[in-house]
């Protein structure tokens, strides 16, 4: 069984949450679903670690915002699994959570493969709590790890049109420049120069058969690229055509 508290002073978000996890394949209990933090903590503070298994909590909330309340609940629990509810807007509330220890975060509108996955780590890490006692360290990295990767290609799909600069993204997001490299290829196959050109690439498409009176060369700067003749090649070497070509409606590169 996973003992669940929830922490969000929207209800519809609570009651969300409560409707999807009673239709998984899992056993969870939701223990407590309150709306604002100061809530949350006077039943928090009443329990053991034996009595809750997760803390899902927005940041901000009326009376105690989830900052506060993720500070009590660590020095309370030290090793309370906690995740966070964030939206696009909210990223760097998510990410200064991360650092006060969070376990993952959650993308609103919630999505139900990342709360089952959530659940499901949480259930093997209770698991394997007795046996391994440093397998929470691992699952709570590779939960942060998840909350880089999905934060950089935030940043990238926003920001697609500007030039691209790893330092500055790094900062962004808080990580070093090159750890950022290594995780987001080994997590997405990819590097983060292939997915950025993915996103311009498909974005010029768009372009190319939406907007028939743009000219290439305003193409190529609207998706970042400065240089038109080395935007053309780009294209042509990733989708076999040239932009002329793909705008014209060919889908066979020419001989």
């Amino acid at each position: 069984m996973i003992r669940v508290m929830i922490a969000d002073d929207e209800e519809v978000i609570r009651r969300g949450l409560e409707k999807i996890t009673s239709r998984m394949d899992l056993e969870v209990e939701v223990i407590g679903s309150h709306g604002n933090g100061l809530e949350a903590w006077n039943q928090l503070s009443g329990l053991t670690e034996e009595d809750i298994d997760l803390l899902i909590t927005d940041i901000k909330m009326p009376r105690m915002d989830g900052f506060k309340l993720i500070e009590e609940a660590r020095g309370h629990m030290k090793n309370l699994p906690i995740a966070v509810l964030s939206g696009f807007s909210d990223f760097d509330y998510a990410r200064r959570a991360m650092r006060f220890g969070a376990l993952d975060y959650l993308l609103k509108p919630i999505e139900k493969s990342q709360l089952y996955e959530l659940l499901k780590r949480v259930e093997e890490n209770k698991k394997l709590k007795a046996a391994e006692p440093q397998q929470e360290a691992v699952q709570a990295s590779e939960g942060g790890e998840h909350y880089v990767v999905e934060q950089t290609k935030s940043i990238l799909e926003k920001e697609y049109n500007h030039n691209f600069e790893l330092e500055r993204l790094a900062e962004t997001v808080g990580m070093n420049a090159s750890y950022i490299s290594r995780l987001f290829k080994y997590k997405t196959g990819q590097t983060i120069t292939e997915y950025l050109i993915g996103i311009r690439i498909a974005r010029a498409k768009e372009l190319l058969t939406g907007r028939p009176d743009l000219k290439n060369y305003e193409i190529a700067e609207m998706v970042g690229y400065s240089d038109p003749v080395y935007f053309n090649k780009l294209f042509k070497k990733i989708c076999g055509m040239t932009p002329k070509d793909y705008k014209s409606g060919c889908r066979v590169p020419k001989s």
